[in-house]
């Protein structure tokens, strides 16, 4: 790609980086073109997997004539059949990541197409679902790494969206028939239900996850915000407003429900065997990511 055709939201040396990472899990859905991922088929393949008894048909060159030998019986090796990985990008676009400046929105595109890099280089295959309350599903699948730049057109151009309802849009994207793969849902995770309520919609998606929860240093620690004692709130997809008085007590109380939500979302993670990353919006992309990669696989 030549230097007056990079797309302003493709970082070179990010996308440069990422690709000594890359995205694994323990076995991909059947029906995908052959490429590195394990699928629960034999066949073609280049890691041994099995012996299975020689019938007619059968290719002759597979047939291992050491067991001849030493058995008199015909058996043929079976090997593991590897196959594309689906990689579904779930991105949030409400109206509560655009708020802020840096923005969230920002730091999720940056990595969206980060974790895209790595499976379009790898001959995955990448499909983007932004969402509100409704799941956009009018981008087509890419695969390749010819594709970045395509995948960085379909990441750009995504207004905030009042409307917004996480539990719905992956209920929605729970019932579509897509083949076995990795989810990767980059949001705040926030919902007017709860936090119960977005672990339930997670666990109705029957995919391998990986969430992306991106956050800001002041989710935790309300002091950094540098307000004054009385404070209006905002809601940015309602309008509705709030007055507090950030009294000690108030401060308290939001941190212990904040614990409590990351709490529960890091045991979700954990009792499912998800990958989490806390993503913070205002630290560089790149480090983080490498935190999650360190052991270079997603299970």
């Amino acid at each position: 790609m030549s230097g007056d055709a990079i797309h302003p939201l493709i970082d070179a040396e990010l996308i440069e980086q990422v690709h000594q990472f890359s995205l694994r899990i323990a076995q991909a859905g059947k029906g995908g073109r052959l490429a590195e991922q394990k699928a629960n088929a034999k066949g073609q393949g280049l890691e041994f997997a099995d012996y299975k008894p020689y019938v007619a048909g059968d290719e002759l060159r597979a047939i291992d004539w050491h067991i001849y030998q030493r058995l008199g019986r015909l058996f043929v090796r079976v090997f593991e059949e590897q196959q594309n990985l689906p990689v579904y990008i779930l991105l949030d676009h409400s109206a509560s990541l655009f708020c802020e400046t840096p923005s969230r929105f920002s730091a999720a595109q940056r990595c969206a197409l980060a974790l895209g890099a790595i499976a379009l280089q790898q001959q995955d295959a990448v499909r983007l679902f932004p969402f509100a309350a409704k799941l956009n599903n009018q981008f087509k699948t890419l695969s390749g790494k010819h594709q970045l730049f395509t995948l960085a057109e379909q990441l750009q151009h995504h207004q905030p969206i009042n409307d917004s309802d996480i539990t719905a849009a992956l209920t929605e994207f729970a019932g579509y028939p897509l083949r076995k793969g990795l989810v990767v849902v980059i949001s705040d995770f926030f919902n007017n239900r709860g936090i119960d309520a977005v672990i339930d919609a997670l666990s109705q998606v029957h995919h391998n996850q990986l969430l992306i929860q991106v956050t800001q240093p002041w989710d935790a620690d309300p002091s950094r915000l540098q307000a004054s004692s009385d404070v209006r709130f905002e809601d940015a997809e309602s309008a509705a407003t709030v007055d507090l008085q950030l009294s000690p007590a108030v401060i308290k109380a939001y941190t212990e429900v904040y614990q409590q939500f990351n709490q529960q979302l890091s045991q979700y993670a954990s009792d499912t065997g998800t990958g989490l990353l806390q993503l913070n919006a205002s630290d560089a992309i790149l480090a983080q990511l490498s935190a999650l990669f360190e052991k270079g696989m997603v299970a």
